[in-house]
């Protein structure tokens, strides 16, 4: 059993990474503004309010809690939620203050969450990538203030992972566009919409490059790059998606469609391909996501969907 503390559990990602953990017979601390949901409450599972930008108010509870990993998955979380220079600076500074409470208390394992806007897609000046799909070598271009920090968060991974490494592992992940469980069931999306609005209308999709991971699946990952961090090499950056689009239609068709000057990158993208690749996360860690869209939406969800998709 490992004592493992999550920053952000009560998060959209961080409710299902929490019962993850927990389920699996971890001791779990969430350290969090807001409280977690009682169903998520389980024995095993603490809870403490924490002003992460308090560096002092980080290492107590480091120190309390004395935990074996750190999971980081605490931000502002959404693009332009709050003027740019907050974004920047408070995700910097969170991302900061946990890898040094963490470090500077000796926790073994330190995990940080990142995001795929790092390379850059959605650019309202254009963007195109190398090649698709996309991995963890294609060439970061973040054009506004929440990519730019989740970009940061990497390079202070990899700062503390220079200074420390030799002691600590650390590492970082790039979560598609995290679903959680009730979203299967109709609930609204981070962007309001269903997801069988989603799928029924590609361009509501089309912006995140049609990427889509489950949470109890990047919850899965987490346990397993956990379990792995020993035996690699220090301080790696992970892509976390399904293993398909969240389209209906293949990629190689609907890419084009909203990303002018793709065609030819996007050739490959045939059958179910999403445009991100995993193959990193499945080769050196041995993860494959369980979950995908069409395995999970309820049939409530897949009616909806074919009524949208008639009109």
């Amino acid at each position: 059993m490992t004592r493992v503390l999550i920053t952000g559990g009560s998060g959209r990602l961080g409710r299902s990474v929490v019962a993850g953990f927990a389920a699996a017979g971890h001791t779990v601390a969430s350290l969090d503004r807001d409280i977690l949901p009682e169903n998520v409450v389980t024995a095993g599972v603490t809870q403490e309010s924490v002003d992460l930008l308090d560096a002092e108010a980080v290492n107590r509870a480091m120190a309390r809690h004395s935990p074996d990993a750190v999971i980081h998955l605490a931000a502002i979380a959404v693009p332009f939620s709050a003027p740019e220079e907050v974004i920047l600076k408070t995700n910097t500074m969170l991302a900061y203050n946990v890898f040094n409470a963490a470090t500077s208390n000796g926790v073994g394992k330190i995990v940080t969450a990142s995001s795929p806007t790092v390379l850059g897609y959605g650019n309202p000046t254009g963007w195109l990538p190398e090649s698709f799909p996309l991995d963890e070598k294609t060439t970061p271009k973040p054009w506004n203030a929440y990519a730019l920090s989740k970009l940061v968060a990497e390079q202070v991974m990899r700062m503390f992972a220079t200074a420390h490494g030799d002691t600590t592992r650390y590492a970082a992940f790039r979560p598609c566009y995290v679903i959680s469980p009730e979203e299967w069931e109709g609930a609204p999306t981070q962007q309001g919409h269903t997801l069988a609005e989603r799928l029924a209308d590609p361009a509501l999709s089309a912006p995140a490059l049609f990427n889509y991971v489950d949470a109890r699946d990047v919850a899965d990952f987490l346990a397993v790059l956990l379990d792995k961090m020993p035996e690699i090499e220090n301080a790696q950056t992970f892509f976390v998606g399904a293993a398909d689009a969240l389209a209906v239609e293949s990629l190689d068709k609907l890419m084009p469609m909203f990303l002018p000057g793709s065609e030819a990158l996007a050739a490959g993208l045939t059958g179910t391909s999403p445009a991100f690749s995993i193959a990193k996360a499945h080769e050196i860690l041995g993860w494959t996501p369980q979950r995908s869209w069409r395995t999970e939406l309820i049939d409530t969800n897949r009616a909806d969907l074919a009524s949208a998709a008639s009109h």
